[in-house]
């Protein structure tokens, strides 16, 4: 059966978002980047570390450890809610950030949408400290010349 081309589908309107690998922090560099002068904001699930990267793409980077489950398969698992909850919340976040979601507590089993809600509002905060933070650098630079 064909369509006319005219009438669009659901998923012709639906925007694409895609987790490719221009999306990732891979390297160690930068996490360790973002560990030193990001700035962290906590929640139920996850904390969440923001840094600007100076790139044109927001970047995740998790850390998810055995702290979190002991077991690999509950890792992963949470790992794949993490970087879902990324893709989907990818065009509420401001753009060129690294964020690193690293699990809070023991043991959680994180469902998408609590997840995403909770990764916008940390993001959102945590960027907001940055730039206060940078402001603040800013000033004492100023004054210091």
């Amino acid at each position: 059966m064909n369509r006319p081309a005219e009438e669009p589908t659901e998923l012709a309107d639906a925007p694409q978002l895609r987790f490719t690998h221009a999306n990732r922090v891979v390297s160690g560099n930068h996490f360790n980047r973002a560990y030193r002068e990001g700035n962290r904001a906590r929640g139920a699930l996850m904390t969440v570390v923001v840094v600007e990267n100076g790139l044109p793409v927001t970047r995740l980077g998790l850390s998810i450890g055995k702290r979190v489950w002991r077991g690999a398969v509950g890792r992963n698992r949470v790992r794949r809610v993490f970087r879902e909850a990324f893709r989907v919340s990818l065009p509420q976040l401001p753009i060129g950030l690294d964020v690193v979601l690293i699990g809070s507590m023991p043991r959680i089993e994180p469902g998408l949408a609590e997840t995403s809600a909770e990764l916008v509002s940390l993001a959102e905060k945590a960027h907001k400290r940055y730039l206060v933070k940078q402001a603040l650098a800013l000033e004492a630079d100023a004054e210091a010349t």
